[in-house]
């Protein structure tokens, strides 16, 4: 800007230098000249607009002119005087250090993560859970960190998506199939009857069989709500599909536990598409890659599967977490640093598991600690007057003397029984002597 400054008043005096040498009739002309476009400009901008080099141009040849001449001119003396004014209050202008503090980051995810996680919550709402926290925010605080995060209020963030809604449905259902799979020398086909929870993703082998008839399947039927317990009340529906192994029996056991048993359109596997796609994961890990003997070897390969897959298996839909795994705990972060990582072979090593190995000194604490709580909870039972907890005892203080030999755990011994009679108020049936060592 000085620098601009600077090259318009180099201009301004280069062209009075050169007025000099011009006659007075031709500089009265181009005065005539200029007072004629001027009066054509304003009658067509009457307000014209100029920036900060014209307005110091313009005030500073105002100064040069008399006064009767600075009436008629573009700029009043009162726009002069308030660019001054103006000038005067940039100059003695200071950085502004009041007000309210900026509102805490961690505050700040915290609201963002109560809003998108809780559609139907206000900015009331919202302050009130951070109050029962313990932050102390006002709602129109709540409603600035939303709209700097462009998230609308509560009436349009409460729209339910088809991911919200295919979730909570999901929570509520089961989908059921057979699978088969042939034997290695005899060819013989067997089927397997399994099913999925939709939500988790955790799949229950129920049966093996070669020949899955209705009975059979009802009985698997009722296997599975055995298997589930009181979680089966969690469940409103089943979809399975139009085979002959599913029986009215079947739809009436699952009935009969508050279950909805629906059937897909025939013919259309997608519509059973849970069920099929374990199908295809179990088929591309274990059974296309070995050879399976019988119904015992299938049985005993698939429960060993399942563990794997249900206890350790990454899954896709549980954001790489496996379908047991708690949605609350967070994933540990290992240090490799000082970790020692072990690979543990499933199926004979076609799969391979990696854990975190525990390190000799932890597990030398952990399995010393372990043994002292033992200890410990024995001698206090048998305080209290546990017989039986003071029976077990005298009977290890008694191997320890028969068979570990040395006097330092024989004198031990013999200070715990003497403990235990006085406690239990039994004269002693034998003198205890001192020992010479």
């Amino acid at each position: 800007m000085t620098v601009r400054l600077l090259y318009l008043m180099f201009v301004r005096l280069t062209g009075w230098m050169a007025l000099l040498a011009r006659s007075s009739a031709a500089k009265d002309a181009e005065l005539l000249m200029l007072r004629q476009e001027v009066a054509v400009l304003r009658r067509q901008h009457p307000r014209p607009k100029l920036d900060w080099a014209d307005r110091a141009v313009l005030a500073a040849l105002a100064r040069l002119l008399p006064r009767s001449l600075r009436m008629s001119r573009l700029v009043t003396p009162d726009t002069l005087l308030g660019w001054h004014r103006r000038m005067v209050r940039w100059h003695w202008t200071y950085p502004y250090q009041g007000g309210r503090p900026p509102v805490d980051a961690r505050v700040a995810v915290l609201v963002e993560r109560m809003a998108r996680e809780n559609p139907g919550w206000g900015y009331k709402r919202i302050q009130g859970e951070l109050l029962g926290l313990g932050v102390r925010v006002g709602a129109s605080t709540v409603r600035r960190i939303l709209k700097r995060l462009r998230i609308p209020p509560a009436p349009q963030r409460l729209r339910t998506t088809w991911r919200q809604f295919l979730r909570t449905q999901a929570a509520t259902m089961l989908a059921c199939d057979f699978f088969h799979v042939d034997c290695a020398v005899t060819l013989r086909r067997l089927y397997v009857f399994f099913v999925v929870e939709v939500s988790t993703r955790h799949v229950h082998v129920l049966g093996v069989t070669a020949h899955p008839d209705g009975a059979w399947t009802v009985q698997q039927a009722r296997n599975l709500l055995m298997d589930l317990g009181e979680r089966a009340a969690g469940f409103r529906f089943l979809i399975r599909d139009r085979a002959g192994q599913f029986t009215e029996a079947f739809d009436a056991v699952m009935s009969a536990a508050g279950i909805e048993v629906v059937k897909i359109p025939p013919q259309t596997p997608r519509a059973n598409c849970f069920s099929e796609r374990w199908v295809r994961t179990v088929r591309a890990e274990v059974t296309d890659r070995m050879l399976i003997t019988g119904p015992r070897h299938l049985r005993a390969v698939l429960d060993e599967y399942a563990r794997h897959y249900n206890q350790h298996r990454p899954h896709r839909a549980r954001n790489l977490r496996p379908p047991d795994h708690d949605p609350g705990t967070p994933a540990p972060v290992t240090d490799l640093t000082a970790a020692r990582i072990q690979c543990r072979n499933v199926l004979g090593g076609l799969i391979h598991e990696y854990q975190r190995r525990m390190t000799a000194t932890s597990a030398d604490n952990n399995t010393a600690g372990q043994r002292h709580r033992r200890r410990s909870g024995t001698l206090h039972r048998c305080f209290l007057g546990d017989a039986a907890s003071r029976e077990q005892l005298l009977i290890g203080g008694n191997h320890l003397i028969r068979h570990k030999g040395p006097e330092v755990l024989a004198r031990a011994s013999r200070l715990l029984l003497l403990i235990l009679l006085l406690h239990a108020h039994i004269p002693p049936a034998f003198p205890l002597r001192r020992s010479n060592h």
